[in-house]
């Protein structure tokens, strides 16, 4: 199944990136193709494929096109989440290197779906390097006259719209879609409180739709393809290809597009040569360091889908599968989570604020080995009240890996603690020693 599957995105023509080379291989084929039909059908085509969202939350994208409102006289806005600040995710870049042009088409054809004035595309701050090749990508279409009031002439359509490349300012929470939507307007990175959502108030006020790089690059090939047979590749509830993002301790790391709902141990084993010096796995994180981990006893037979995942307790994610072998130490594997989490929280939620705080000082002591028993049961209380008490996910995402470890590697935290010590005291009365109780000291 994996060597049948053609790739959509990846799809290894060398200077695919240049507009000549991207028109001699069906570039805009698909834009004129949804110029022939209603915006409405180009939505329900997206609707039919089956495509869900691929920054990390699995939303269905025809369904969240559909929101935007229709016949109202105000701008409407596309934002394209390229943060990708996530450790463990760098499957975006890859589309802004090797086939940036696919993405503005993407942006065209949603935005000729939806009706918008323009799009913009949020690349992560760090990405200095493919920020310019995205800005080059896009000044390319505009000099072709594919993007822009050009674009009214060259495809003989009423219809046009512009796009535009934003640099982040290097501040994780900008990946979430409202905190993003703040940082393009040049406020503080803090996420809203939905209701109202993007599509009634987003961008400026005007309604705007958030899809992530890869969603929106996949749809020029659904056009291409026709969405029954897009809906026929991979896993029938999360049909399509995925880049996966494969790193830690396997022989060849990189992204690779293959089918939703390969197995875990194919990607690993057959795609990836396996495991560094042939030792055995300890854990998986299946989608970004923000999933829950799974065991390397574990991992025989998973799918690598969104429905797949859900029964073990993870999730999909961004397809940043983060491999470790037998010798890793997870304590401190938590802690750098943690830490990460910890420095990335804009503090605007008092349960994410201190509490990956205090996640990160009660691993900082486990480390030490000046932790207790009672501090892993305290780590997952601790994430279990952070849990779906904030604005936006990045509690959860917080809360997730560090309750995952702990619960399923308890073994290995026991051994890097000590056992809670009981004093007996007196209990002393008017100056008398009534009794004797047990304290417990952590």
């Amino acid at each position: 199944m994996i060597k049948d599957t053609p790739k959509l995105i990846l799809r290894d023509i060398p200077d695919l990136h240049k507009v000549d080379v991207y028109l001699k291989n069906g570039g805009f084929d698909a834009f004129k193709k949804a110029l022939t039909w209603t915006p409405d059908e180009v939505t329900n085509e997206v609707k039919k494929s089956g495509l869900r969202g691929r920054g990390g939350a699995a939303f269905p994208t025809g369904l969240k096109w559909s929101f935007m409102p229709k016949g109202i006289d105000k701008p409407k806005y596309l934002a394209i989440n390229g943060d990708e600040s996530e450790p463990g995710s760098f499957k975006d870049r890859q589309i802004f290197e090797q086939n940036p042009l696919q993405l503005v088409e993407g942006i065209l054809i949603a935005g000729y779906a939806m009706g918008l004035k323009a799009g913009y595309i949020y690349i992560r701050g760090e990405y200095h390097k493919w920020v310019k090749l995205m800005e080059d990508a896009v000044k390319s279409a505009y000099d072709a006259g594919f993007v822009g009031e050009k674009m009214k002439e060259t495809f003989g359509t009423n219809f046009s719209m512009d796009i535009y490349v934003h640099k982040g300012a290097g501040a994780y929470i900008c990946g979430e879609e409202t905190s993003l939507m703040n940082s393009l307007e040049g406020e503080r990175g803090y996420p809203r409180v939905k209701p109202p959502f993007p599509a009634q108030f987003g961008l400026w006020g005007m309604p705007t739709t958030v899809n992530n790089v890869e969603t929106i690059a996949t749809v020029p090939a659904i056009l291409n393809m026709g969405a029954e047979n897009y809906s026929k590749i991979g896993a029938p509830k999360h049909p399509g290809t995925l880049l996966f993002g494969v790193s830690g301790h396997v022989n060849k790391p990189g992204v690779y597009e293959l089918p939703t709902g390969t197995l875990l141990t194919d990607i690993i084993y057959d795609v990836c040569g396996g495991v560094i010096g042939n030792k055995k796995i300890k854990a998986v994180i299946p989608g970004g360091s923000s999933m829950p981990p799974l065991r390397g006893d574990e991992i025989e037979g998973v799918m690598m889908d969104e429905e797949s995942l859900k029964p073990l307790g993870t999730h999909i994610g961004t397809g940043g599968i983060m491999v470790m072998d037998e010798d890793t130490d997870l304590v401190k594997i938590t802690l750098r989570i943690a830490h990460f989490y910890h420095h990335e929280s804009c503090g605007q939620c008092t349960p994410c604020r201190e509490g990956t705080g205090w996640m990160e000082k009660i691993l900082k002591r486990i480390l030490k080995g000046e932790g207790t028993s009672k501090d892993l049961d305290l780590l997952v209380s601790v994430a279990n009240n952070i849990e779906g008490n904030t604005i936006c996910a990045l509690g959860d995402a917080a809360a997730w890996p560090v309750r995952g470890f702990v619960t399923k590697f308890r073994d290995e935290f026991e051994k890097r603690v000590k056992p809670s010590r009981e004093f007996v005291a007196p209990n002393v009365v008017h100056g008398k020693v009534t009794s004797k109780d047990k304290l417990v000291f952590a």
